[in-house]
């Protein structure tokens, strides 16, 4: 059965094809839910608020291929790792005029493996963590950012800022050499 018609039979209600969606979605989804937050338990909890979602807003879903339906459970997700940081008030914030006096770095991560950049990442405070997510990973720019998480722009790109400064020292503390490059 390919995706398309898994969709089909899950939108009628379809059990056992809600959970060949949920078994072919879940682990990606967990790896995204997993680089927001560091408790395992809590990356859980949102994955599967997400699933609920998912499957709730299913009907309005217009299937388009399967990258399309990607990046919608992708947003889905993303989303709910947001709401629950945003009701965990789990964000360091500073002013825009403190982002201002941040230097803007930048380094490649070329010489680790994804399982190691991916361990970095997760050792960053959670509001580096997630600003550097949605702004990397993601794409976003920092206006949609600061709407996202209900902070300033400033504050999106200090927090930004702050995670490069803290990878490099992560990455110097493992003997690893950067370039500083400028990009965005």
């Amino acid at each position: 059965m390919n995706i398309s018609e898994q969709l089909a039979d899950a939108r009628a209600g379809n059990a056992a094809a809600q959970k060949c969606l949920f078994d072919h979605l879940a682990d990606p989804m967990m790896a995204l839910c997993c680089r927001y937050v560091k408790n395992r338990q809590d990356a859980e909890e949102i994955l599967l608020d997400g699933f609920y979602k998912f499957f709730k807003c299913l009907p309005e879903f217009k299937y388009q291929g399967e990258a399309a339906l990607y990046a919608w459970i992708k947003k889905i997700m993303v989303n709910q790792c947001l709401m629950f940081l945003r009701r965990r008030h789990a964000f360091s914030l500073l002013s825009e005029d403190a982002a201002e006096n941040l230097p803007q770095v930048e380094e490649p991560l070329a010489q680790l493996s994804a399982a190691e950049i991916f361990e970095l990442i997760v050792r960053l405070p959670v509001g580096y963590r997630t600003v550097f997510n949605l702004y990397v990973i993601e794409g976003m720019e920092h206006k949609e950012i600061a709407a996202a998480l209900h902070i300033s722009e400033g504050t999106s790109k200090s927090q930004l800022s702050k995670a490069k400064v803290l990878l490099q020292k992560m990455l110097l503390q493992r003997g690893i050499d950067y370039v500083k490059r400028k990009t965005r």
